[in-house]
């Protein structure tokens, strides 16, 4: 029997522990063939080279793709993506792949999209459907219509594909692959690991053994200009709050050299005594730190899906999130500095939340490994609109 053969691109960190686990059950599906593409980002050290964590949990990739151009900004992600476009349809022609799969919301995603799409070859797209008021949104939908298959995250972003006009046949609630790694980890009973011995990063040698904060905040694409500003008031406020703090680096995105120069600065003019700053980390290792921190701030999705799912309180700041769907663990904030210690402190020593099933229970990556290997796979629009 023929194997068919799934492609996956893989174009930035967060992506990767997006898919991780449908990867692994794509590898091990006795009728699927996984082929994996690593691209942009996700290829540089400056970002945390998420090549080398792929690498390390047992996954070969069939083609690597450069494609990220210097300056994060509006112009630069265009560019990216039309460098990404053509080299991705060379990788398409070349591996003849039966299915793609494109990932959620970031710029560079259309890319994919279009190279699959324009040489008829079928689409799976993970995550449609969702709303987050920037350029991702944007991107997220256009995929969506771009894709064949919709392997969505929730029931409210499956009633939205369907609302844009695709089969309700092909709009699959599968949940969210990141929520089967955060099960992995869900029942562990201590961290298990030193992160300043095992990671390194920069900055003080906190103490965190009493318990410690998680930061990551990522520029609004749509605001990149303020992505300065925006740091600044968060960094007050987490240095203010005198809590020990484990702090991630931010996305290729436009606005991230505002993001990642902010940091540099206030770091070198105030050398914070409670932060401690991280490009990257293994993803499982990364959910035990969430698991067993007091809250996550900043503006990751990781504080909207693994969160809620390990109830682990995210104070949300500013616009990036906006309108997506939330457990209640979510407490939404401005880019003020007052406002977000306010809500550091009436957290602080709360507690976690009820766990949430809202983005699915830890079965996903099984669900699309059996779904791709059964389902009717198109490249056309069979729906009449």
């Amino acid at each position: 029997m023929h194997k068919r053969k799934i492609c996956v691109v893989i174009t930035a960190r967060p992506s990767y522990s997006r898919v991780k686990s449908a990867l692994k059950a794509i590898q091990e599906h006795k009728n699927l063939e996984l082929q994996l593409v690593i691209a942009g980002s996700a290829l540089l050290d400056r970002y945390g080279n998420a090549a080398d964590f792929i690498k390390k949990d047992g996954f070969t990739a069939n083609a690597k793709v450069f494609m990220v151009l210097e300056g994060e900004n509006p112009t630069t992600m265009a560019k990216t993506t039309g460098l990404g476009l053509m080299e991705l349809t060379n990788v398409f022609y070349n591996l003849q792949p039966d299915a793609v799969i494109t990932i959620a919301d970031r710029f560079e995603t259309i890319a994919t999209s279009i190279a699959a799409a324009y040489q008829n070859i079928p689409l799976a797209h993970l995550q449609g459907g969702e709303v987050t008021g920037s350029i991702d949104e944007k991107v997220r939908h256009a995929n969506t219509k771009l894709a064949d298959l919709h392997l969505v995250s929730n029931e409210d972003a499956r009633e939205r594909v369907i609302k844009l006009g695709e089969d309700p046949e092909m709009v699959i609630n599968t949940g969210c692959p990141s929520i089967d790694l955060a099960r992995e980890i869900k029942s562990e009973k201590d961290l298990g690991f030193d992160p300043l011995k095992k990671y390194g990063g920069v900055g003080r040698r906190i103490d965190w053994k009493n318990g410690y904060l998680v930061v990551m905040q990522h520029p609004v694409t749509s605001e990149y200009d303020q992505a300065r500003q925006h740091i600044m008031e968060t960094l007050h406020a987490v240095t203010d709050s005198g809590i020990p703090a484990f702090w991630f680096w931010p996305n290729v995105d436009a606005g991230s050299d505002g993001t990642s120069n902010g940091i540099r600065t206030f770091r070198e003019q105030k050398d914070p005594a409670n932060i401690h700053f991280f490009k990257n980390m293994d993803s499982l290792d990364f959910l035990r730190l969430l698991k067993y921190s007091k809250m996550i701030i900043g503006n990751s999705s990781a504080g909207i899906r693994e969160c809620s799912y390990l109830g682990v309180p995210a104070i949300d700041i500013g616009s990036r999130q906006h309108r997506r769907l939330k457990a209640e663990n979510v407490i939404h904030v401005g880019y003020d500095r007052k406002e977000i210690q306010e809500k550091i402190k009436e957290l602080n020593g709360k507690g976690h939340f009820p766990s949430s099933s809202i983005y699915g229970v830890g079965d996903s990556g099984k669900k699309i490994a059996e779904l791709l290997s059964n389902i009717e796979l198109r490249s056309t629009k069979t729906i009449a609109y």
